[in-house]
């Protein structure tokens, strides 16, 4: 392991950690590719030197927190470096790009719960209780905020409505939010180390091209025992039906946005082209579910005619 090994890792994981605080709008998704150097260094130079990298690294930036009154970052990033570690052996044990991305939320969702309950346990609170709220505390600082800035009374009451209805719909689906939310963090982590990978010559798994992966078949039962549950019961049942079915709908999004390249592949769209319909898929939801749509029906259509062709 040499220094600028050391000081790289170090210089990217704290630039990503607070890249939410200095970028505006894009700095949150910048802080989300924060295992990427860990990913790096640990498949560059072995998962024991890069567990070792990782270590010397948390502890870098926990001083540096500490010192400046985050102490809060030293443990995202221990979480981000556990996640860039358990990459790095997913990648080396040639597991499937699905495989990867499921193990991996996994072990991140186990070992958030698990510093999450021990947090619990030191307020004494409940887990849920205290992320609850911690956003009901943080939205009433952005109303108060938006109250100094001049929001006359009514707005100021209709933002005080929006915020209960939002807590509300969180407490109904917060299992779902979490999963998804781990597995996207996970999902650009993979995708974004190719070509970092490709700059540090170090070999990127052989996974499918992006264009031609798709859900596992035996999922839609997932979708249609979850939609039955939906309509037909109640409680805590219906409570996993809807978390379970919102999970499943945000896995055939990516299955269409695979079908989307491939055909964006296929006619070679040039790249602003490109830029536009993904801000419109970003910011119009309609196109998230007509994605989402074709995803689960690919199965039986077939849209792009290749597995058709592969099964003669």
């Amino acid at each position: 392991m040499k220094t600028k090994d050391v000081l790289g890792c170090v210089g990217w994981a704290a630039f990503f950690l607070l890249a939410s605080a200095w970028i505006p709008f894009v700095g949150p998704f910048f802080s989300l590719l924060t295992p990427l150097p860990f990913l790096y260094y640990a498949t560059k130079l072995g998962l024991r030197q890069g567990a070792v990298l990782a270590l010397l690294t948390t502890l870098s930036i926990g001083l540096a927190a500490k010192v400046g009154g985050i102490p809060q970052v030293t443990l995202f990033c221990l979480e981000f470096s556990l996640l860039g570690l358990v990459l790095s052996e997913l990648f080396r044990r040639g597991f499937s790009l699905g495989q990867t991305v499921f193990f991996a939320t996994a072990f991140i969702l186990l070992v958030s719960l698990g510093i999450l309950f021990f947090l619990s346990l030191s307020r004494d609170i409940g887990p849920l209780d205290m992320v609850f709220k911690y956003l009901e505390e943080h939205i009433k600082l952005t109303i108060k905020s938006y109250e100094h800035m001049g929001v006359p009374q009514e707005g100021s009451a209709e933002l005080e409505s929006y915020a209960k209805l939002f807590l509300e719909t969180v407490r109904k689906i917060y299992p779902s939010i979490m999963i998804i939310g781990t597995g996207f963090a996970v999902w650009i982590n993979v995708v974004t180390a190719r070509p970092l990978f490709r700059v540090g010559r170090i070999e990127y798994p052989p996974f499918v091209s992006a264009d031609r992966w798709k859900t596992p078949d035996p999922l839609v039962w997932v979708v249609i025992a979850s939609g039955f549950a939906l309509f037909l019961t109640e409680g805590s049942i219906r409570f996993l039906a809807v978390n379970a079915l919102i999970i499943m709908m945000a896995i055939y999004v990516f299955h269409g946005l695979s079908i989307l390249l491939f055909f964006l592949n296929k006619y070679r769209v040039p790249i602003w082209v490109r830029v536009g319909i993904y801000f419109l898929i970003a910011i119009q939801q309609l196109f998230l579910i007509l994605l989402s749509l074709a995803g689960l029906f690919d199965q039986w259509i077939d849209f792009r005619r290749i597995y058709k062709r592969a099964d003669r």
